[in-house]
């Protein structure tokens, strides 16, 4: 080892999902000595279960930015990465008549179009010209965003892992690991493996700073350590139907429900529940009210009015799950440094609560986390104007103990609360 390398800080990341992986890769470019622990495999959580809609359609100034960061890096990754692939199509967001969030949707449009972004007002009947799939007419309002597309998540974390592997960072997976106390300048990590008669072993070692990004097990991981923060899972569902499908992606904000083309045919989801779920105990098959919802709405959607032309939530649908999205008090994630508090040098730093959005932000997440822990541990304050943290998903805007309703993220309302 080079003097060079003994110099680089020794960086843990705890998860091996999208936004985990990323932060990974890119802190081993920019010279860091990085292990990466995952209890499973690689995208064997919430990753793995995403639907892979990928937008920066945000009316917010700060999701806007980070959405078209997490695109452009989606597109060159298409160009760049072997084993992944970005599916450009435009994304439809579908407002039906008597919904009253039909009357904000003009100006998060105008919102939309002030950041950059290609998104335009269409009228439903033109809506129904241009993609003839839709059946539009029962529509008071959509909107199309060009710049979108989708892609299959975990292809994204296994050929990102695997280039960040020849990169040099550790991957341990199925290594499940519990944080330690801060030890001067380090932060513990104790990793459990099976010791050679079978019992439980636990080695501990100590890293220049951990970035705990395990989406719904953040919150246990970090009550290791004496932090609490806010972030509550909650259960989110899709399923794949055998139903020839070439056109847009489609928000139905009326019946908060998604559809995208998918190899297999399509691929439609919501079904959340805002409620508390347990990560280590929830349902991940789907419920059969949430096929039976989705049926109706892809009937309705795709003009599907003849009996037999409709959509059977069993026979029609090749696979459907359960996963967890996480919910935070305002919407807006957690990102930055965990024990900032009277500590001029953190160790310890959180990436967590997407609201669903996490797979589709991964890319541009990632890169800030690189970015903060590097300037973190040269110095620069989190709320310095020179710090690449996002001050907006600062971890200290909560004192962690926040009780709150859990609010479904591709909602409209969450996209049209600031216009």
């Amino acid at each position: 080892m080079t003097e060079e390398d003994e110099s680089a800080p020794s960086i843990a990341i705890i998860g091996g999902g999208a936004v985990g992986v990323t932060a990974a890769h890119d802190l081993a470019a920019r010279g860091a000595d990085v292990t990466l622990f995952e209890r499973g495999e690689l995208a064997a959580e919430s990753s793995g279960r995403a639907a892979g809609v990928l937008y920066d359609a945000y009316a917010e100034d700060v999701d806007a930015a980070v959405g078209a960061r997490a695109l452009e890096r989606f597109r060159a990754f298409d160009r760049t990465l072997p084993g992944f692939s970005f599916m450009s199509c435009p994304y439809v967001i579908a407002v039906r008549e008597g919904d009253p969030d039909a009357d904000a949707v003009p100006a998060m449009v105008e919102r939309m179009r002030d950041h950059g972004r290609e998104v335009s007002l269409v009228d439903p009947d033109a809506l129904g010209e241009r993609f003839p799939a839709l059946h539009a007419d029962d529509l008071a309002v959509a909107a199309v965003a060009e710049g979108a597309g989708w892609t299959d998540p975990p292809s994204y974390v296994r050929a990102l892992g695997e280039r960040a592997a020849r990169a040099g960072v550790a991957m341990e997976t199925d290594t499940a690991v519990a944080l330690g106390p801060r030890r001067g300048s380090e932060r513990e990590v104790r990793v459990r493996d099976a010791g050679a008669n079978g019992d439980p072993a636990t080695e501990t070692r100590a890293f220049d700073a951990v970035v705990v990004a395990a989406g719904a097990h953040t919150r246990s991981l970090l009550a290791d350590a004496g932090v609490a923060v806010p972030v509550v899972p909650y259960r989110v569902q899709a399923l794949v139907a055998r139903e020839a499908y070439d056109g847009p992606m489609v928000y139905d904000a009326t019946a908060d429900a998604y559809l995208r083309p998918h190899p297999d045919g399509l691929l439609a989801g919501d079904g959340t529940e805002p409620v508390p779920a347990d990560p280590e105990g929830y349902r991940r098959g789907a419920d059969d009210w949430f096929r039976e919802d989705v049926a109706a709405v892809l009937d309705e959607r795709l003009a599907r009015r003849d009996s037999a032309a409709r959509v059977d939530p069993d026979s029609d649908v090749s696979r459907a799950w359960a996963g967890l999205c996480t919910a935070t008090p305002d919407g807006d994630p957690l990102v930055g440094p965990a024990d900032a508090s009277g500590e001029a040098d953190p160790t310890l730093f959180v990436a967590a609560g997407w609201q669903g959005h996490g797979f589709m932000r991964a890319p541009a997440i990632g890169e800030a986390v690189a970015e903060g822990v590097l300037a973190s541990r040269s110095g620069i304050p989190f709320d310095d104007p020179e710090s690449p943290w996002i001050g907006a998903f600062d971890p200290e805007r909560f004192d962690g103990d926040e009780e709150f309703e859990i609010a479904e993220g591709m909602s409209l309302s969450t996209r049209t609360d600031e216009v």
